[in-house]
Parts: C-alpha cells; structure tokens; sequence
C-alpha cells in the first residue's frame, strides 16, 4: 500500500515514528512530508525517516490560509504521482486532498471540538475516519474511539524504555531531585486569545523550585533571556527519559504535559485551556496523574506545587497510578498498523465491535 503521512507539528513525529517503521517493515510504501518546522524535520533526521520537503510555515491566521491552499497542490501533485492509496496523520492537508483524489484520509484527532472548531469545520468534513482517544469530546459519526492517547504511541511501554545515559549529560544522577519547565509558544490556530504562565510566575515558579533542587527549561520558541542559564541542552528525542525521571513537570503545554503523566511523572499545567481538553481532564480526574490550574488561580497552582513535593514517596505513588492507566488503554502503534494494514474493513469492525482494539495491549 501507498501511504502518506504529512507533519504539521514535532509532536507529530514522535506520533507517527513507530507506526510508519511498523509499516515499511511490512512492505508498505511510505511517504513522509512536512514544512519548515526546524524541530519536525531535526527528529525526522535523527529517526532516520526519509521526508519530503515541502515550503515554509506560516504564523498568522491569514499567512495559514495562502500557505493552506499552495501546500495542498503540492501533497496533491504528490498523491497523484505516487498514486497513494491512504493518508494517515493529523493534518489537514490529508483531509482536504482525499475529497480532490482517490486517496482516503484517517485524521488523528485528540482534542474536543470545542477547542478547535476551525479545524472541526474545515478538517473533519472532508476525512473518511476520525480517530480519537475514546475520552474526546466530537460530534461527527466519522470518529471512531479508542482506549489510548496520542503518547501512548510513543510512550507505552511496549515502545519506550528510558535511557538513564542521559542524565549524565544534564549533571544529574537517578533520583537526584530535578524539575523540567515547559514553556509553549501558542502559536498554533486553536491557540488565539489562550495564555499560560505569566513573567512573574515562571519567575516565582524558578526562585522556589531552585530551593529543591535542580532546574531545567525546554520551549517551543527563544527562551526568555533571563532564564537561558536554565534552558535544557539535549537533543530534542531524549527528552522523553529526562521526563520520565524528572521529579516533576510543571508548564504550559498540553502535549509535554500528557507525555509526563503517561510516563508517571507528576505533571501540573497552567493555561487557559485547563478544563477544556478532554484527555488532560481524564488523566487528571480519573487518574490523577496531573493537574491543571486557570492562570488566574496561579496561588492554588503554587500551593499544589508544594504539596506534591511534601510526599516523601511521590515518584511510586504516579507510577502505581500509571500503571492503573495502563491497564486500562492499548498499544496504540500496534492499533494503528492494523487499522490503516486493513482499512476499510478495520472501520466497519471497530463500529461493530469496539472492543476488537483490546487486542493490542
């Protein structure tokens, strides 16, 4: 089979990686493509994932919308060529070139509708399947839910071990007190009008966790100047074991903050999103692996902070609750390769007996 897997953010990479080595490993065709996302296309290089470079990347809304149409004709020129069977992946572009072609279109979508309707008017019309975490929120009857996330297709144990090597190269030792902050840019169409962590925060967030122990900065974009002593320098794919071993995770992302929960470190977000993301609300209320305050309830956020770091056996407590998580979600790389290996048919089964993904744990 032909297939197409188009990158639009780095997260997606991560997202995708096991999925499209599953697939060339049986033979499958596999085509990658992405914009000028410096961080895509170093993780797509350090994972040995052949790409097609395909234009620059735009920030503002209207910049998104020239760029939209002219990096459509390229993926379409592409499927056409190629005669790519199926697209796979969470972008757009897959969507919209499956109405223009005979390509069909499996969009990966884990957040609500309510906090991406652009992307719910203009996206999911226009895909055969929307595969979302059972937990999303969606009214489309083109989704079909499964037991998982999207770091469990990365993160699960059947696809991630930690590499305790890399603590060395921050000068830390395993189960040396550390903390990783992250910072996000905001940059993305879902994210107009949405705020994180203030100035002063990050800066009252610094000056008391540096009392604990050591302190490390990882963003999206430049780093304030006055925190670059802190700024996290490894390669961008070994974060995940430096999260994993991390006393704590405390920032504004919603991805790096879902990878620290399903990995049982202690994860606490501060955005105006909290309460809105159905899968950050699971992994909180249901397993209490993080979470999440309103920027203008900072003061609950920094108490909370403080009383984590009071339990003398926090680091067991999340794994013990990771594992209760575990137990109840699937491999999700090995879902997907049975997914897209056997669509259609994969779809008329999911409908029909959901809990035909149990298979894959």
């Amino acid at each position: 089979m032909n297939i197409l897997m188009d990158i639009a953010h780095p997260a997606h990479v991560h997202l995708i990686r096991n999925t499209y080595f599953e697939l060339t490993k049986k033979g499958h065709k596999v085509y990658v493509t992405v914009k000028e996302i410096p961080s895509a296309i170093f993780l797509l290089e350090k994972f040995n994932i052949p790409y097609i470079y395909l234009g620059d990347k735009k920030d503002s809304i209207t910049g998104k919308a020239l760029f939209q149409l002219i990096y459509n004709l390229k993926v379409w020129w592409l499927v056409v060529s190629k005669n790519i069977e199926l697209g796979f992946g969470t972008s757009i572009t897959i969507a919209h070139i499956s109405r223009i072609s005979k390509m069909h279109a499996i969009i990966l979508d884990d957040d609500d509708d309510a906090v991406e309707p652009l992307f719910v008017k203009y996206g999911h019309p226009y895909a055969d399947i929307v595969l979302s975490p059972a937990c999303a929120i969606r009214s489309t009857k083109k989704m079909i839910p499964y037991a998982g996330y999207h770091e469990l297709a990365y993160l699960h144990p059947n696809r991630f071990a930690p590499d305790p090597s890399v603590l060395k190269e921050i000068g830390v030792k395993e189960g040396e007190t550390y903390f990783i902050l992250r910072f996000n840019a905001f940059k993305a169409h879902h994210d107009v009008g949405v705020v994180g962590l203030s100035i002063e925060n990050k800066r009252k967030l610094i000056a008391y966790l540096e009392k604990k122990g050591k302190v490390f900065i990882t963003t999206e974009r430049n780093i304030d100047e006055e925190f670059n002593k802190y700024r996290l320098l490894v390669s961008p794919e070994k974060v995940h074991s430096l999260i994993y071993y991390a006393t704590m995770l405390i920032g504004d992302s919603q991805t790096m903050t879902s990878e620290a929960a399903v990995l049982g470190t202690p994860a606490i977000r501060c955005n105006s999103f909290v309460g809105r993301i159905s899968y950050l609300e699971e992994e909180e209320h249901k397993y209490a692996l993080t979470y999440g305050f309103l920027p203008t309830n900072s003061d609950a956020m920094f108490a909370k902070v403080e009383e984590l770091l009071a339990m003398p056996d926090l680091k067991p407590v999340w794994q013990k609750r990771r594992l209760i998580m575990l137990k109840d979600k699937i491999d999700v790389t090995s879902f997907f390769v049975w997914f897209i290996e056997n669509y259609a048919e994969s779809a008329k089964v999911m409908k029909q007996n959901p809990d035909y993904q149990y298979r894959f744990k």
